[in-house]
Formats: C-alpha cells, structure tokens, sequence
C-alpha cells in the first residue's frame, strides 16, 4: 500500500507533430450502397467515433456530454405518459460540459479505434494521457468524481440542486473505460508506463465504501461537500448500476462488502422480475416489459454476460437477450400504432425526442426511436440488430445519418428527427459492436484481477474466473 502512496509521478509533456494530427484525423463519410455487413460495421463504429476523437474537449480530452449546447430538457418521470409537462428538471450545461460517465465509455472506443488502426497507438496514448493527467488535478469527492464536470477547468458542473458533488454510478463507468485501458496499453514504452501509473492513482483514491455511510445497508449513488447525503438515492437494483456494485467490491482498498451488496441491490423490490411477455421470461428488473434497453448495456460494456451466473441462480446472458427481445416484441405489436415501428425498426432508451430528455420504455412510449438501442444490442441480437441498422443506414439514413454517425433519436409519428448526440448513447454503439464482432472490451475488462476478485466477492461465477 505505502509504495503506492509515496510514488511521485512527474508530469510529462507530449506534443503531437502536425503530420501525426493528420495522419490521425477520421473523415466523415455519407451513405455508402452495395457494401458487405462487415464494411457496414465498420463505417458506423468509425464514424460514431469521430464524436469522442474529434469532439472531444480540446484542453482535457473529455467527451462532451452532449453535441447540442445550447439547452438541454431532462425528464425523470418514467412512469408519466402524460403529453402535455411531465416532472422534469431543465439544464443548459454549456459546450464545457464534459460526462464523467461517456468519458469512460469514450476511452473505451479508443481503445476499439486503436485496435483496429484507426488511430495510431501513440497517438492513442497521448490522448489518454492528456485526459488522465487533467482527471488527477480535476474536482474530485474522495477520490469519486461528479457526473459533470467543466472540460477546461475541471471544476464541477452541479447537476442539481443537491447534486454537486460525488456521483458513484458515473464514476464506474470512468473506472470501467481506464481499467479497460490499463489492460490494453500494456506496452513498455515510457508513455504506457505512465498512464497506467495515472490509472492506478485514479483507481487506487476511490473511496466507494464512503457512500456506504459506515453501514451494511445502503450504498448512496451523490455524496457532496454541501449537501452530505441529503439527495439520499440508493443505488437500487436492477438498473444500469450492476456496474458499480462489481467495481466497488474490487476497490484494492476501500471495497464495499458482500452484505452491503445484498441489502441494497439484491434485497431492493425492483430487483426481481421473473414474469414472462410476449412467451420471454424476464429474470430481473421490476419495470414491465423491462425498462430502457441501457439496463442490459452500461454495465455490460466491460462484464461480459455470457456465461455469468450469480448464487441467486441469475443467468445473465438470458437476462441481456431477453430484455431486447421483450423490448423489440413490443415495437413490433407497436400497441399505440406509431409511425415506423415494426420488426426492423426497433428500440426503446433514455435519449432525447421532441419533449426532450425521456427515458424511453413499453412503459413511457412516446414513438421515439433512439438507434443505439438496437445497435448496442448486437451482442445479444446480432440478426435483428443488423436488420435495424441496415434500415437506420439505408432507408432513414439522409434523415439521421450525420458526421458523428447516427443521431441521438428520431420520431416517425411526429416527424422529428434529433439533430444531437450524446456521449453515453454513441459509447455503446462502438463498443458493443466491437464486443459482438470480437469481445475485445469484454476480455479487456474481464481480464483485471481485481475485477475477477470483486465478482467472486459478490458470488459471481465467469468462464474468466477460474474456479
């Protein structure tokens, strides 16, 4: 432990020549006929890419929360289908703002980019480089960062009135990305020796048992210096959150228990489901029908669930597929009769629409489409899935096609098509992709000891951990 706390990093400068800056940039490209499903994929990672590489905040490297800056509307009612105003907060964040979240999932499709030379690798490491040493200067809340923060300053952007400080959820998501990384960038060169010794003070600072409040109880997802715990949200199961369970529980220093993982995730009343829709039995999550699809892709970004079993006698790898099938069933009976829906166009997300911000679900249905739905689900539903994105390409693609690849969201019914991006709907594309085609992220992540560990903590059994 002391070794770790009395090595001395020295800041290095890295300056990139104006042929490699070149050499490194990824043109943007239109609609493409009569090419294989494999150059598909290729064209859409890459350039769903250009908005972590060529967005990306100039000063820190962070990915830009989202493409349109000038005002962002945020409902958090999942449950009102009301069309008139639903409970919502309103937030104009600014260019500045930067996702601690989409940053993680952004150094992920870095290492995608790199592996498939899209970038070259000391290029990729400059980049990672820059992003790390700003990160260990940034406003952080015992050692956990918060969901946003300014890409020039590194100072927090509240994102509520209670919200100003420490976001667990969000942070292990970052951790997720620069593990993953830490794993890749393996080489001797002094540049990968550095980052990864930057990852390791990152890492190594978090105190995630901190939002345990010193108990066996609750793990809190906001912690700040002003409002303590008052936003009191524990992190209930089941929801995108597994992730942060797995990587508090494999903390090299300040893990939180077994115990604590069962109270708070395991023992919640939205943990089960165990229904069946449409014939498809749904083992977790309390949301009928199943909630937004990034349930079943955040966490499983890095945690691959094939061949993932838990002493509760969950099966993963059923739960992501079944999940996506219930969710593509019910575009396809389509019960409302919205414009476009049907077997390949398919996939209900948070992301935005026409009323803005809207966790998007069988439930909160309001004919809006976000294309990362379906094409971060290629893992599970690799035959669908290109069905969707060859009617996204091909036939809506003068509609939401863009430099950044696909827009955020679009609506048939209402005749809208966004004209945004965010960082935490473009990240999955890229990497999901990339783990259906390779399961490069998957083996990266998996691969971590402490990840092995923490997963073993908590009674997991993986083709990765030996038994």
């Amino acid at each position: 432990m002391f070794r770790r706390i009395f090595f001395i990093l020295i800041s290095v400068s890295f300056v990139l020549p104006i042929t490699a800056q070149r050499k490194n940039s990824i043109p943007a490209v239109g609609i493409i006929k009569n090419i294989s499903d494999s150059a598909l994929l290729d064209i859409v990672q890459k350039q769903t890419f250009r908005y972590f590489w060529h967005y990306g905040h100039p000063v820190s490297g962070l990915a830009r929360e989202r493409s349109n800056t000038v005002k962002a509307v945020y409902y958090w009612d999942y449950i009102n289908e009301a069309d008139d105003e639903p409970n919502l907060s309103k937030s104009s964040f600014g260019e500045e703002a930067c996702a601690i979240g989409g940053s993680g999932f952004g150094i992920m499709s870095i290492i995608v980019a790199t592996e498939r030379k899209w970038i070259d690798r000391d290029t990729a490491i400059r980049r990672l480089i820059k992003m790390v040493d700003f990160l260990v200067k940034a406003d952080c809340y015992h050692g956990i960062y918060p969901h946003f923060m300014n890409g020039a300053t590194g100072k927090t952007i509240p994102f509520g009135r209670l919200d100003d400080g420490a976001d667990i959820v969000e942070t292990s998501y970052l951790m997720m990305g620069l593990l993953s990384a830490r794993q890749y960038f393996n080489g001797n060169t002094i540049e990968e020796k550095y980052f990864r010794k930057r990852v390791e003070q990152i890492w190594d600072a978090a105190d995630w048992n901190w939002h345990s409040k010193g108990e066996n109880k609750l793990l809190y997802w906001h912690w700040s210096p002003a409002n303590d715990f008052n936003m009191n949200f524990p992190v209930y199961g089941w929801d995108e959150a597994l992730i942060t369970y797995i990587v508090a529980a494999s903390s090299p220093y300040h893990s939180i228990s077994k115990e604590l993982y069962e109270n708070s995730w395991v023992k919640s009343s939205s943990w089960r489901n165990g229904k069946e829709y449409y014939g498809i039995e749904l083992p977790l999550g309390n949301f009928e029908k199943g909630g937004p699809l990034f349930f079943e892709q955040y966490t499983f970004m890095g945690i691959d669930p094939n061949a993932l079993k838990d002493d509760h006698g969950i099966d993963y790898a059923m739960q992501t597929k079944n999940h996506t099938l219930i969710n593509r069933a019910y575009c396809i009976e389509n019960p409302k009769h919205y414009k476009g829906y049907g077997e390949n166009c398919w996939g209900l997300t948070a992301g935005d629409s026409y009323k803005g911000y809207v966790a998007h679900c069988p439930e909160v249905d309001r004919s809006v489409i976000q294309p990362t739905a379906a094409l971060a689900s290629f893992p599970y539903t690799p035959e669908y899935s290109m069905k969707a994105l060859k009617h996204f390409y091909y036939d809506l693609g003068d509609k939401i096609w863009s430099p950044y690849g696909f827009v955020d969201g679009f609506s048939e019914t209402k005749n809208w098509y966004a004209k945004s991006h965010l960082a935490i709907d473009q990240g999955p594309i890229i990497v999901m992709i990339e783990n259906y085609r390779t399961g490069l992220l998957w083996k990266l992540f998996m691969s971590c000891p402490e990840i092995k560990n923490g997963l073993q903590k908590l009674g997991f059994e993986s083709s990765y951990i030996k038994k």
